[in-house]
């Protein structure tokens, strides 16, 4: 990263206002609702998925797996590409690290050894903050299956479920014993992330180092160290407990600057100083083009996506019978499943499927009342000629508007037929 000689410039304004922006979007994402449907949420009670606007119910599973694939390639490559700075700039451990220790130091607390030090009254309001923000995030988790305006309507009326009261209070401890105990140790010892990365890493992968050419130009002053919330040295070369927030780099340029020097650690694209022009190498471009792919699959599979479906099936509590007028009735069980986010009207008809013929149905076949997200079971008759051999039957679902929106089929057969 070029420097100049007459300004000092640092990350660390960019990195807390990336994190300040990212935790915003976190809390904030469960109550945007676009058209009456969740940006985000996830929920248990009708098994469906609100993403970006659009519903998923539990039928079009397939569409969810599509996401999660090409969001688990997104990963692979955000991964590949910037290393562990995920880690040091947009982990909610370590912006919750980050408070915790920036407050701590507010009120006249230390850490040593990862345990605060200081006077009783100040550890006692320290622990306070710690339990109030771990009930904020578990709260906000849970906003993520419920939304937050029924979330505390509930609270109020005590009508919350068991299961969610039971989530909250988990994730608050966890989150609380994190914030009070573990914080950095997480990073370093026990997060798995950063041994995945290594995995990930190839030569095109950000890293921040020093490199070797700038090395004779060290004052061993020690700054670097003693800002690295990891305690390590990055003067040793890359080391997996490296989180890449960029402490260091801000340490090095300002005892540097006063010498019109500019700093001596940097972040590159692999470790050999070649830029970003590594990246265009097999393992990235081909990760790039199968993302790109599963998302455009996505994007496809979501704008032709059904909004109702029907299923029909012959009822195996009614047999068929001949009607008095000569023609055969056949009792069927209908199920009318409505997936877009309104309360709409459906009707259904039905016509042979060889030469488009009406035929007639009798029983709840129009204005059929279905909320959204609902599943709703129908019975009725279709009444046909006597037929000699199996009659393949289309059965068409048409919203109020008249437009067709499902089709399925279902086969008549003679009476005495197996």
């Amino acid at each position: 990263m070029a420097e100049s000689h007459h300004k000092l410039s640092l990350l660390s304004p960019w990195r807390r206002s990336f994190q300040w922006i990212s935790t915003l979007l976190l809390l904030l994402i469960p109550w945007i609702n676009i058209e009456g449907t969740g940006l985000l949420r996830i929920d248990l009670s009708s098994l469906s998925l609100d993403i970006f606007g659009v519903t998923l119910r539990i039928e079009e599973l397939y569409l969810f797996l599509i996401f999660c694939l090409a969001f688990g390639l997104a990963f692979l490559l955000i991964t590949m590409v910037f290393g562990r700075v995920w880690c040091g700039w947009a982990c909610p451990q370590t912006t919750f690290s980050d408070l915790a220790e920036w407050f701590s130091k507010k009120i006249g607390l230390s850490t040593n050894n990862n345990r605060l030090q200081g006077s009783l009254p100040a550890k006692v309001l320290a622990h306070t903050f710690f339990a109030l923000l771990a009930l904020l995030v578990g709260a906000n988790l849970i906003w993520y299956f419920i939304a937050p305006q029924r979330f505390f309507i509930e609270i109020y009326q005590g009508s919350l479920h068991i299961g969610a009261w039971v989530s909250w209070a988990v994730i608050s401890l966890t989150v609380y014993l994190d914030l009070a105990l573990i914080r950095r140790l997480m990073c370093r010892d026990f997060c798995p992330y950063g041994r995945f990365q290594t995995v990930l890493a190839d030569q095109g992968t950000l890293t921040l180092h020093l490199p070797a050419e700038e090395s004779y130009r060290c004052i061993e002053c020690d700054s670097c160290v003693n800002a690295c919330p990891m305690g390590i040295d990055i003067r040793e070369g890359y080391q997996i407990e490296c989180i890449n927030c960029g402490r260091c780099l801000d340490a090095c340029r300002e005892i540097m600057s006063p010498g019109k020097q500019p700093g001596l650690i940097h972040y590159n694209f692999g470790t050999e100083g070649k830029g970003a022009r590594v990246l265009l190498n097999p393992r990235t471009l081909l990760l790039t083009t199968t993302m790109v792919i599963m998302m455009v699959i996505f994007s496809i599979a979501i704008s032709h996506r059904q909004l109702a479906s029907l299923k029909v099936s012959v009822s195996h509590m009614a047999p068929a019978k001949v009607l008095k007028d000569g023609q055969l009735a056949t009792f069927f069980n209908g199920w009318v499943n409505n997936r877009s986010s309104e309360t709409v009207v459906y009707q259904i008809k039905a016509r042979r499927s060889l030469d488009q013929r009406s035929l007639t149905l009798k029983g709840q076949t129009s204005n059929i009342n279905v909320g959204p997200g609902e599943n709703q079971k129908l019975d009725f008759v279709l009444v046909t000629g006597l037929p000699e051999q199996p009659v393949q039957v289309e059965f068409i679902l048409s919203s109020q508007t008249g437009e067709s929106v499902a089709v399925t089929e279902a086969q008549v057969t003679p009476i005495g037929s197996p």
